[in-house]
């Protein structure tokens, strides 16, 4: 029967003895904890709470005493519901010592998917926290009260740099999310190409508020951030008003998010009024941001930078720099020193100067593979190259640019359509704001796009189609257009196109 324990916030602790000096993955956070000692790691927004990186260090070295005094071991799988807090770290830490696997869970999941998702990871161990307690069974689990220990021995496990230390699900876009499984190599390649390739210092501040259980929560900044020492401000979740206070309260120096919540922050009523003085970059992640939205934020003193990857490799492994935001619009950026490339077209052929074809990455970034879907993750593979299933094309300066996903794309007419395309196109128009295009069956043309937007007012389709006819040929024209309030968002920030695409379905 599955332990379980139920976290609310710790009390102060005394020193933990750590024994073990086998050199592995987690090494960079002991040597940081010991240079860095008073420095502040870790801000928990909703509490206030600051732990410096000896606090933290104590944290981490006491959940191991726990877990190790349960007897929890190497490849055991622990599971953690609940939105970001400052235990999601040090347990995330603590496992790594002891070379268990940390799998944190999706908490926008309903009652069933989580059961589901229980079934298939078969933890060891389940922590939730007051906030969630209602979306398990009780009666399945061995539901226990736990004390953790003040002060224990605990012995680290060796571990290879290939072991797995974390899993982390897919956004689902398919309806079939993937248990994608981490490695340290994998960790620390993502973590010193982030820190190279944007310039991070130990003075650096920045928010964590994509979730824990999405790749960007840990891996866009945070685990990078503190391999050198910097400050990371824990957020449950975004919030307008909040986060623009907390950029300026906390002198936040780089800021994490994809486009639609840098478009509701410029519509907050105290955008004009917060202070950015300390922000040194923006970085937009999920998909590259409209031009009248990045010269806003340069307006207000505020550069932006572009990144691009996804869960199974890295993620971070793309970048452009504030240098091109608007002469490379739309672009990715390059690769990252660590990443390798290759782009085939459909026939199996390398890609030349701005032909399309799918994009395929290879270096120590690339993960293991997915949990108890390894024949699934083989597919994926071409020799040492993961096929990401994006659709991407470059240029003669090597600016590579995504035009679609290989199943987002349809036919309509006989000539393919990639929704990327179509939507930056209508992102141009002034009445639209954000958007979102998929296809739906045509009796005539086989596929037609249905576009969704948001924006102030409602626009119709013809009018639409007067301001494509100079960007997109005809038979790239969506076929439908719907006007939505807000979009359906992946755990990711990335809109939900399978929501969408329902949607469109049921109102044919």
């Amino acid at each position: 029967m599955l332990q379980c324990l139920k976290i609310q916030y710790l009390l102060e602790i005394r020193l933990c003895l750590f024994l073990g000096d086998n050199m592995s993955w987690i090494d960079f956070f002991n040597k940081v904890s010991l240079n860095e000692p008073g420095k502040t790691a870790i801000v928990d927004q909703s509490t206030g709470i600051r732990w410096s990186y000896r606090k933290l260090r104590l944290e981490v070295d006491r959940w191991a005493c726990f877990f190790q005094g349960t007897g929890i071991v190497k490849g055991d799988r622990v599971a953690l519901l609940a939105k970001n807090r400052l235990e999601h770290i040090s347990i995330f830490f603590a496992l790594a010592h002891l070379g268990a696997i940390f799998v944190p869970l999706n908490w926008r999941l309903s009652k069933d998917e989580l059961q589901e998702i229980l079934k298939r990871i078969d933890p060891e161990f389940f922590i939730y926290d007051e906030d969630h307690e209602l979306k398990f069974d009780k009666k399945q689990i061995d539901l226990r009260i736990w004390s953790l220990p003040s002060a224990y021995k605990f012995r680290s496990v060796h571990t290879s740099k290939r072991d797995p230390l974390l899993m982390l699900f897919t956004s689902g876009s398919t309806g079939n999310p993937k248990g994608v499984l981490f490695h340290g190599e994998m960790l620390e390649a993502n973590q010193w190409a982030t820190v190279k390739e944007w310039g991070l210092r130990k003075e650096d501040v920045s928010i964590v508020e994509t979730p824990f259980f999405h790749t960007g929560g840990y891996n866009v900044l945070l685990l990078p951030l503190l391999l050198i020492g910097g400050t990371l401000i824990l957020s449950k979740g975004f919030d307008q008003k909040g986060t623009l206070e907390l950029i300026e309260k906390e002198k936040v120096s780089i800021y994490f998010g994809v486009p639609t919540m840098f478009q509701r922050l410029s519509e907050c009523p105290i955008f004009l009024k917060i202070n950015f003085k300390k922000v040194r970059f923006l970085i937009s992640g999920g998909a590259p941001c409209p031009e009248n939205l990045i010269n806003l934020y340069q307006s207000r003193g505020v550069s932006f930078r572009q990144g691009f990857g996804m869960t199974e490799v890295g993620p971070n492994c793309f970048s452009l720099g504030e240098k091109y935001a608007i002469s490379k619009m739309g672009s990715i950026g390059k690769p990252m020193k660590h990443t390798r490339v290759m782009v085939l077209k459909k026939n199996g052929e390398y890609a030349k100067v701005d032909e399309v074809g799918e994009l395929l990455l290879a270096g120590p970034h690339v993960c293991l593979g997915y949990y108890k879907q390894e024949n699934l993750f083989s597919d994926s593979k071409k020799g040492e190259f993961f096929k990401t299933g994006d659709l991407v094309k470059f240029d003669k300066d090597g600016f590579f640019y995504v035009v679609g996903r290989s199943k987002e794309m349809y036919i309509s007419g006989g000539e393919n359509v990639y929704p990327g395309e179509v939507e930056k196109a209508l992102k141009e128009i002034p009445l639209i704001d954000e958007v979102a295009v998929v296809s739906v069956p045509s009796s005539e043309w086989g596929e037609v796009g249905y576009a969704f937007y948001r924006g102030e007012k409602e626009v119709d389709l013809i009018t639409v189609r007067k301001w494509l006819n100079n960007s997109l040929c005809r038979f790239k024209h969506p076929g439908y257009l719907k006007m939505v309030k807000e979009f359906p968002l992946l755990g990711s920030g990335k809109i939900d196109k399978h929501s969408l695409r329902s949607q469109a379905l049921e109102g044919l």
